[in-house]
């Protein structure tokens, strides 16, 4: 007997920590970010209006590479890594290439979280991770085939990771984690007695 495994779900994991200069520009990152925090009204009004426990610049701001030296560095960063994912892919790109539509920063506060979801009109979606104090909340991620199985039954507590329902992916600080759009995930409850610090981003086709 034997198993072929086939339409796997492929998650790119790297680490910017192994960078030259990395925790001065990682210290950069985290003052930018709580910086934005307290400067950007719009977003925290958006944050209350929608319930979203801290802060995050994805519905106020777009122009974060623009907006600060350090960003424009975590894009070109960011930038070989899609290249890279999408090379491990076996993207066809043709005359067009992934290009970074997006960037925002998320401030988690302890006790909150981010409900599932997926990222339309994107090609590639990730978060680079900035502060992960002890308890910081995992990614969880969802089998995308979960709405199709209708009356299967539940994986063994022993199942491997691949065959499980819901995987947790837990990051530091320097992780990249990066997933095709259409992945379905979220943020557990932050049990961290600090804050978790990220800064999501999407790439499109163009």
């Amino acid at each position: 007997m034997s198993l072929r495994l086939l339409f796997p779900t492929p998650i790119y994991e790297a680490s910017l920590a192994g960078d030259r200069g990395f925790e001065a520009f990682n210290a950069e990152l985290e003052e930018s970010c709580r910086m934005l925090a307290a400067e950007d009204r719009a977003g925290r009004a958006w944050c209350r209006q929608h319930g979203y426990g801290g802060y995050t610049s994805y519905a106020s701001l777009d122009d974060l590479p623009r907006r600060a030296s350090v960003f424009e560095t975590l894009k070109k960063k960011l930038d070989r890594h899609a290249a890279a994912f999408a090379d491990a892919l076996a993207f066809d790109l043709g005359a067009g290439r992934l290009r970074l539509d997006s960037l925002w920063v998320n401030i988690l506060k302890p006790g909150a979280a981010h409900t599932g979801h997926i990222h339309p009109h994107s090609v590639l979606s990730g978060t680079v991770y900035v502060a992960t104090p002890p308890g910081a909340s995992a990614l969880k991620l969802e089998d995308p085939r979960l709405p199709l199985m209708m009356a299967a039954p539940t994986r063994r507590a022993d199942a491997d990771e691949a065959q499980r329902a819901f995987v947790y992916l837990q990051p530091q600080a320097g992780t990249v984690l990066m997933w095709e759009s259409w992945l379905r995930h979220e943020v557990p409850a932050n049990a961290a007695k600090a804050e978790r610090i990220s800064i999501s981003f999407n790439y499109g086709w163009r």
